[in-house]
């Protein structure tokens, strides 16, 4: 249901608006094209359809655009309407009347005119979210995702085509709701762990017979107040969450031996859903972890080949990502929505709400946790998508086609330090 979403967005954003955009200039946090590896530019060309250096590019000139984007809004809420990096790699602005369409120009960027606000599209998705929560379950779980298409500055629902999603009737007093019918309901293991790699675990040790075994991805590498090693991955892959024996072990997994799986720390905490709809979790990385090297700011794709971490990214519609995984390795994509809203099932059957960004990058089962990049900044760290159970990437972008392609939904990064709160930040590479 994400991906019909998903595919409405990237569609739209064919449309363009008059003005220039000024250059962008190289970030400091950004590595050069040389320094990315040989597996992450392949992705880039392949599934991006760009050079390596208009990628950087592009994912710097995201950043520059959320940060005039934040200031642009704090001092004219009533006439931002959003902002998002076009297919050709310009960057857009978003308002409401023409006067503020002259700043923006004045600034350097092009603009586009729009009939209602961010912040009223917020309060608009706030009040649709608060009517699902309202329905009936038979008609509650026939809603896909909800989330704000910046680009058509409208909602959209994504409702699976059933007799109760046909009948499904959306309060009037929601403004620009568009309601979309949708058809029914890696690298190698390696010696020494980072983001990217995959991970088990289990409610208790691995010997005990019978065990679910859950297996995920590492996420970033990551610090407390105390400078305790930690790592950030989803919060759906605690295998003890909700549960009140917390602290479940974390193994790197031993190919031969699963029993023999040395451990690399322990869950510490661990979120899905609530108030802030984050799917997020905390390990903490054992002597042996740190031993391994999983204390670097560095994260995997396949084959070996790694990247460092140099800072921290906002999603931003149109921005360049690619993403690390234990299953697929690095696949690449765009951001094609900063708000979105959507249900994750859980193993016991409960229906859990998670926000975030969605992105049209591949992501298969076990790619959970892993890191999202854009450019060489973190972006957040992968949730769920439509293409879970496809065998490969390959596999589910044939098989996914005629519904928009695959869809991902990323979790923010910085929204999850700022939930976690005393000190926690991600590891960085320091800059000369």
């Amino acid at each position: 249901m994400v991906g019909s979403a998903v595919a409405l967005l990237a569609a739209s954003m064919a449309a363009g608006g008059a003005g220039a955009a000024p250059s962008a200039p190289k970030s400091p946090n950004q590595l050069s094209a040389k320094d990315l590896p040989a597996d992450l530019v392949k992705a880039i060309r392949r599934d991006l359809k760009i050079s390596p250096e208009e990628y950087l590019r592009r994912a710097a000139e995201a950043q520059r655009l959320a940060s005039y984007a934040h200031s642009f809004r704090r001092a004219h809420a009533n006439q931002f309407a959003g902002a998002w990096i076009g297919p050709d790699g310009r960057p857009t602005i978003a308002v409401t009347n023409n006067a503020a369409a002259k700043i923006v120009a004045s600034d350097g960027y092009q603009s586009r005119l729009a009939a209602v606000s961010e912040d009223g599209l917020d309060a608009a998705l706030e009040q649709l979210g608060q009517w699902l929560q309202g329905l009936p379950p038979q008609v509650g779980n026939t809603i896909g995702a909800i989330g704000i298409d910046l680009l058509n500055n409208q909602l959209i629902m994504t409702v699976a085509n059933t007799p109760f999603g046909q009948a499904l009737s959306v309060p009037t007093l929601i403004a620009r709701v568009k309601v979309v019918l949708s058809p029914g309901a890696g690298g190698p293991i390696v010696r020494r762990p980072m983001g990217g790699d995959t991970y088990l675990s289990a409610p208790a040790s691995l010997n005990i017979p019978n065990q679910v075994i859950t297996v995920c991805s590492f996420g970033f590498a990551a610090t407390d107040g105390q400078g305790n090693p930690l790592n950030i991955s989803a919060g759906h892959c605690d295998p003890n969450l909700g549960k009140q024996n917390q602290g479940a072990p974390v193994y790197v997994p031993n190919v031969r031996n699963l029993a023999a799986s040395p451990q690399a720390g322990n869950f510490t905490r661990a979120s899905l859903g609530g108030p802030h709809g984050l799917d997020y979790s905390l390990i903490r990385l054992n002597d042996r972890a740190v031993r391994a090297g999983m204390d670097r700011p560095w994260v995997r794709g396949g084959n070996g080949t790694t990247i460092a971490v140099t800072g921290a990214a906002e999603p931003v519609v149109g921005a360049p990502i690619c993403k690390a995984g234990q299953t697929s390795a690095f696949t690449c994509g765009l951001v094609t929505g900063d708000k979105v809203q959507t249900a994750l099932q859980t193993d016991d059957g409960r229906s859990m709400t998670v926000r975030g960004f969605s992105s049209s990058v591949c992501t298969l089962s076990g790619d959970s946790g892993g890191p999202v990049i854009s450019g060489t900044l973190a972006m957040g760290i992968t949730s769920g998508s439509n293409s879970s159970s496809a065998p490969d990437c390959n596999a589910a972008n044939l098989g996914l086609a005629l519904d928009g392609g695959t869809a991902s939904l990323g979790i923010p990064i910085n929204r999850i330090l700022s939930d976690i709160g005393g000190g926690v930040r991600i590891r960085t590479l320091p800059q000369p």
